[in-house]
């Protein structure tokens, strides 16, 4: 417990407006690794990734306990702070997202994202109400458990297409007043929204970076405290997978696998 508490706190101050904690994220036990041995100060999981390498399509679909399965074996695999990617809580009600995040908490993760979309097909966000009583309720879980959790809110206004700058900081504030410790806001990377999300959210900010968001150096400067590549890792390997198929089942050769990580290597890795 005590070990997990450091990790809690060392990863709580990671989040610093102007020298963002970079979290690629990974899906497994071993990308946990690379990304580890890479240089990283704490590793996230991606929901979508996690999703895809357990048969399910992102959005709430994989089971709880598939889902805390990998984050127990990912926060095993690495020393560094863990936080957890629990998509919107995995539980229809508050109690049920709380239940998440205890079990969460007992794998190892130091932290949770948590998401405000929906997609029971009752509209592209939760209500500000209901989402309030769902980060409360992760707020309490995990004060009961001892461990103070950074609570990730994630704000899907720009991502969803519904609300610019004012709704998504009206949104933030709600989170932030119902217990969450920083906030997600996918969707844009563009400069002038995220320096005014930067400037206008009390809390550390964090965004989702890839092919062709600025780098991380400019994000920094605009204010941002954190930033996630979220599935993209995934996707890129995903992407080697349908290029090597179709090169080998069509043409025969083997060139799409050019530039793979050693065989010993890898296996190295996952013994050390």
């Amino acid at each position: 417990m005590d070990d997990q508490q450091t990790r809690a706190r060392q990863f709580r101050a990671l989040h610093l407006p102007g020298e963002p904690l970079i979290l690629v994220n990974a899906w497994d036990a071993l990308s946990a690794r690379i990304v580890a041995a890479a240089g990283a100060r704490a590793v996230a999981t991606t929901s979508a990734g996690v999703a895809w390498s357990r048969g399910a399509p992102d959005g709430d679909a994989l089971a709880r306990d598939t889902a805390v399965d990998v984050i127990r074996r990912v926060a095993d695999a690495v020393r560094v702070p863990v936080t957890a990617d629990i998509e919107s809580g995995y539980g229809d009600s508050p109690a049920e997202v709380a239940e998440t995040v205890t079990a969460v908490l007992a794998a190892g993760a130091v932290g949770v994202n948590v998401e405000d979309s929906r997609h029971d097909g009752g509209g592209p966000l939760r209500p500000v109400d209901e989402q309030v009583a769902r980060l409360a309720a992760i707020r309490a879980a995990a004060d009961r458990a001892g461990i103070p959790l950074y609570v990730n809110a994630r704000v899907d206004t720009c991502l969803r297409r519904a609300g610019g700058v004012p709704e998504t900081v009206a949104r933030a504030e709600a989170y932030l007043a119902a217990g969450a410790d920083g906030i997600f806001v996918p969707g844009t990377v563009e400069p002038e929204t995220v320096a005014a999300l930067a400037a206008a959210i009390p809390a550390p900010l964090n965004v989702l970076a890839g092919p062709g968001a600025p780098p991380v150096a400019e994000l920094a400067r605009l204010g941002v405290a954190r930033v996630s590549i979220g599935p993209a890792v995934a996707e890129a390997a995903y992407a080697v997978a349908q290029r090597a198929a179709a090169e080998v089942l069509g043409a025969g050769t083997y060139d799409a696998l050019a530039g793979g990580l050693d065989f010993d290597a890898l296996n190295e890795l996952m013994r050390s």
